[in-house]
């Protein structure tokens, strides 16, 4: 189950980019918020606060809660624009959220008991995660943080592929419906290290 997470932002009343520079001078950052059946909407954020979020994996892939004056709009991060050198978000845009319609989300995979597994106690086996994060579909309050792959029993020549990750209630992973083609390699344990170094580096 999705997990909400609350940020306060403030109505946007000055648009073009010499208002953008004030207002990154005074520790904001501009932001439009789209989608739904509502024009897009300007608003500004606290510079620190998102900087602080947006070290979570959460910030990229669970809905979030953005409060302006005590009005709560539900919606996903769909870009951010960060500045080339300094430690500087530039913008973001957020997609609004219907709870009864389907969403499209890259969700990251967690990866666990890998040190504990055949392969991974193996002196000359490979373990490669061969994705970070998986394209899925559900509806927002399905929406997970996170796809939890389990590795303890991963032994050297094993392939886990997309189909067969243990996917939450109410969501898929719309690539398994175009075909074998699609069910990508998520990790694959290579006996011979050097080997399986070689090929990576291929």
């Amino acid at each position: 189950m999705a997990k909400s997470h609350e940020i306060k932002v403030q109505r946007r009343e000055v648009q073009g980019q010499g208002a953008s520079r004030r207002l990154r001078r005074e520790g904001l950052i501009p932001a439009v918020v789209y989608g739904g059946d509502r024009e897009p909407a300007n608003i500004q954020l606290n510079h620190n606060e998102v900087w602080l979020a947006q070290q979570n994996d959460w910030f990229y892939s669970s809905i979030i809660d953005l409060n302006l004056d005590g009005t709560v709009y539900k919606v996903l991060l769909r870009d951010m624009q960060r500045h080339p050198y300094k430690q500087l978000i530039m913008h973001l845009d957020f997609q609004r959220v219907n709870a009864n319609e389907v969403l499209h989300a890259a969700v990251p995979l967690s990866f666990i008991n890998e040190e504990i597994s055949p392969a991974g106690k193996a002196a000359d086996v490979a373990v490669t995660h061969e994705l970070k994060e998986v394209n899925i579909a559900c509806l927002p309050g399905d929406l997970p943080e996170s796809i939890v792959v389990d590795l303890a029993e991963l032994k050297a020549g094993d392939i886990i592929k997309l189909s067969d990750l243990k996917l939450p209630k109410g969501v898929e992973i719309p690539a398994l419906k175009l075909g074998k083609d699609h069910d990508d390699a998520v990790v694959t344990a290579k006996a011979g290290k050097e080997d399986a170094a070689e090929a990576a580096a291929e």
